[in-house]
């Protein structure tokens, strides 16, 4: 069970990854950067939440499971 949790947080870490790098490269996200130096807070929380997603799915497809 806990491989499939593990597979799904991958999956779902890559997708938010995914959604963050398309929104980071969007029109009003370029807006933003321009006048405050920085990307939206949108964008800083699906990278941020893609990443520690993402890592939290690689470990636990790392580790071994119980028996």
């Amino acid at each position: 069970m806990t491989k499939a949790i593990s597979l799904a947080l991958l999956v779902g870490g890559i997708v938010l990854l995914y959604f963050g790098g398309t929104s980071f490269h969007s029109l009003s996200n370029d807006v933003s950067r321009f006048f405050t130096g920085s990307p939206t807070n949108k964008t800083i929380w699906l990278i941020a939440g893609g990443v520690i997603a993402t890592l939290a799915g690689l470990i636990g497809l790392a580790l071994p499971g119980r028996r």
